[in-house]
Order: structure tokens, then C-alpha cells, then sequence
């Protein structure tokens, strides 16, 4: 009964009071304490309830990640905003995101005007992603199944690229699918163990400046059909 009405208290303005407040307290480790008003009217906008399951429906808005099926997660508001933040996303820029799960974060990203192109390991996930991007209206995001170390070169290079889900080691394709000045943003570390949120920016040599920026916990990044 608690869960059920903390969970039915919380909306979208409480949610981005949260996120506030974690971007505050967390500002000395990102160098984000305020985040941007573009992403927090973006946090604002994008209805999360609509990327929930029914039964997590009720907590949507609650600053923490929920399960959607197949051990995935969407990820916890705070997270989707700093990575989003993080990324400098200007309109008109080509994403690749790595981790579609149910195209929460590909919803943001194309609420700021971005092309998205999102590449999803769960081939069911990434169905059903489609086809609530475009029953929403977010008609600049493709969705498609795949293994997400390769990345999309077809489509490269690329403005920024968003991973949502801990790889061992910053995987190659992606860092040579950035355009000289993109930025990747990329939980790194083992599974089931604390990661470290990376910020890469490529240089015009095709060197990568790399920040830790903080200390998150992530599903892994998986290869091949699952």
C-alpha cells in the first residue's frame, strides 16, 4: 500500500524536481548542476508513463529505474537527463543510440529535435519501441534489431552516440562512428558491479578526450539475438 501511494504521488513536475535536485547535489562530480532548460522541458514533455508496462504505470514518474520486460530496464529519470545533457544535443543532429529498450531516451532525443537511429539487441523490444515512437509521433527515429557493438556505420558519422547498457571496454566501432567534435556518452565497467558513466569527445586527429563523470549501474551491453 506505501509503493502504491508514494508511486500514484509522483508526477511529472515532482519527477523533474528530482532530477534538480540530483543534478545539484551531484554537480561536482559532472559539472552539471544545473541542467539545461532545453533537456528539462524535454524530461517534462515526453509522457514516461507511455514507455512502462501497465503494472509500472503508476510509478512512472518516480525517480528510479522500473523493469520493462525481457531483464531490461528504463532507465532512472535523473540518468536519462544527465546522459542527455551530456550529449550537447542541438537540433538537427544525428544520434546513434545504442540500447533502444522501450524508446524512452530515443523519445527525448527527438523531442530536441535530433535524428535518432537506435539499435536494440531484443528484437521484441525493438519492435514494440518502433512502433510506440510512432504511434507518439516521433517520426525521426529508426528503430532496428541488432547487436549494438557494431554500432550503424551506414548511417555514420555521427553528432553524439548514446549507449544505455555497461560495456567491459569503450567498443571501437562507436568511437570511429563520431564525426571530429561528437561526443559519446557511455557507461563503462563489469556487470553487476558499479560502472562509471564516460563522457568522449573525438578530436579532429581522431583522438578521444575521456571524463568519468559518475558512478551509475546499468544492464549490460549484450551481443547477438536474445
Amino acid at each position: 500500500m506505501l509503493r502504491n501511494l508514494l508511486g500514484a504521488s509522483a508526477t511529472a513536475d515532482t519527477m523533474l524536481e528530482a532530477i534538480a535536485r540530483d543534478a545539484q547535489e551531484t554537480g561536482d562530480k559532472t559539472g552539471r548542476p544545473v541542467f539545461g532548460d532545453a533537456v528539462m522541458d524535454t524530461m517534462h514533455t515526453v509522457p514516461r508513463a507511455a514507455f512502462v508496462p501497465e503494472a509500472e504505470k503508476p510509478f512512472a514518474y518516480e525517480n528510479r529505474p522500473l523493469p520493462i520486460g525481457h531483464g531490461q530496464t528504463i532507465s532512472q529519470p535523473f540518468v536519462v537527463a544527465l546522459m542527455t545533457e551530456l550529449l550537447d544535443v542541438e537540433p538537427g543532429a544525428r544520434i546513434l543510440e545504442v540500447g533502444t529498450g522501450c524508446g524512452y531516451q530515443t523519445a527525448i532525443l527527438s523531442e530536441l529535435g535530433a535524428t535518432v537511429y537506435s539499435v536494440e539487441v531484443v528484437a521484441p523490444l525493438a519492435t514494440a519501441a518502433a512502433a510506440r515512437l510512432k504511434a507518439l509521433g516521433y517520426t525521426q527515429a529508426t528503430v532496428r534489431a541488432g547487436d549494438g557493438h557494431a554500432g550503424w556505420p551506414e548511417e555514420a558519422p555521427f553528432d553524439g552516440i548514446i549507449v544505455t547498457a555497461a560495456a567491459p571496454s569503450v567498443p571501437a566501432a562507436l568511437v570511429d562512428q563520431l564525426r571530429p567534435g561528437g561526443r559519446l556518452v557511455i557507461p563503462v565497467g563489469p556487470a553487476g558491479a558499479t560502472q562509471q558513466l564516460q563522457r568522449l569527445e573525438r578530436r579532429a586527429d581522431g583522438s578521444c578526450e575521456a571524463k568519468t563523470v559518475l558512478p551509475v549501474a546499468f544492464v549490460p551491453l549484450t551481443r547477438g539475438p536474445a
